[in-house]
């Protein structure tokens, strides 16, 4: 009687399989015309208000208070690298041996279930959250804002997506070239490192490229670490830094119009940065064949 049915189930008419499959193609493309739609409006939004800001002037002069000449994005552009390269410096490393130890030799140990479940929980987390557990432990004790703990901050943000990329890369490396290297007679640390994770190092830079485009404009954990000032970023470990999510915020809530503009034009900025860094890694990704 089941196998029946089964068979019944398998033999519908040819107007009911047509039909499912136009009704799941309308929903596949309304939602990418949503997708699309959506991030289309913000660029014709950014690019309408931001591009008539934007000047050499502009991009090379710092930032100042309200109604001083000469107003800019320049430190802030230079703090929001420099607090980002300091976190990615710190996270990478630490992200890929994490993955390297998952795939490779804690596959299905408790520590490999435990450090998998902890990054999906993590990756899930609001970056708020994040921005003020790094404000109780770490600004609150040393009594500054600063943007090493900024860096902190999105170095947890980035920790769980380079590790669980790292992973994923590598599992996708055939183990026959695991194999073939022990049976060369090569460690398994150096068949690690020499051959599987050479195998996947396309794939390992994508990964971490898109954990960086991932972060560079988060504001919520500056707002609780390294808030902001009209300075140069050159008390980077001891005083609040200069950077461009929380210069943005602060603008687009000041009453006059011309700080507002100047909003404008430093989210083309960092909008442009991000975008570049994205197709970047989409077209190295894809060339490469990954």
């Amino acid at each position: 009687m089941s196998y029946s049915s089964d068979l019944n189930r398998c033999r519908r008419p040819l107007f009911f399989r047509k039909l499912t499959d136009t009704v799941l193609r309308l929903f596949s493309f309304a939602a990418i015309s949503v997708a699309v739609g959506g991030m289309g409006w913000i660029l014709f939004c950014v690019l309408r208000y931001g591009v008539g800001v934007l000047d050499w002037g502009f991009l090379l002069n710092p930032s100042r208070p309200f109604g001083l000449p000469d107003n800019g994005i320049a430190n802030a552009v230079l703090g929001t690298l420099l607090i980002t390269g300091v976190s990615a410096a710190i996270t990478v490393p630490l992200g890929i041996a994490a993955g390297i130890y998952l795939s490779e030799f804690g596959r299905h140990s408790r520590i490999a279930h435990f450090l998998r479940f902890s990054a999906n929980v993590m990756m899930g987390m609001p970056s708020i959250l994040v921005g003020l557990f790094v404000y109780i432990i770490f600004v609150v004790p040393c009594g500054h804002f600063s943007g090493f703990a900024g860096s902190l901050a999105l170095g947890i943000i980035m920790f769980p997506v380079v590790m669980r990329t790292t992973e994923d890369m590598l599992a996708m490396v055939p183990y026959t070239l695991r194999e073939s290297a022990l049976a060369l007679g090569m460690t398994r640390a150096r068949t690690t490192l020499a051959v599987v994770c050479r195998s996947a190092r396309n794939g390992l830079v994508t990964g971490v490229l898109l954990a960086i485009a991932r972060v560079s404009g988060e504001t919520a954990p500056l707002l609780f670490t390294a808030l902001f000032a009209d300075s140069w970023p050159n008390r980077f470990f001891s005083a609040p830094t200069a950077n461009m999510p929380v210069l943005i915020t602060q603008y687009a809530d000041s009453p006059f119009p011309t700080v507002q503009s100047a909003a404008w034009g430093a989210a083309l900025v960092i909008t442009l940065l991000v975008l570049t860094l994205n197709i970047f890694t989409r077209m190295v990704f894809r060339e490469r064949g990954q």
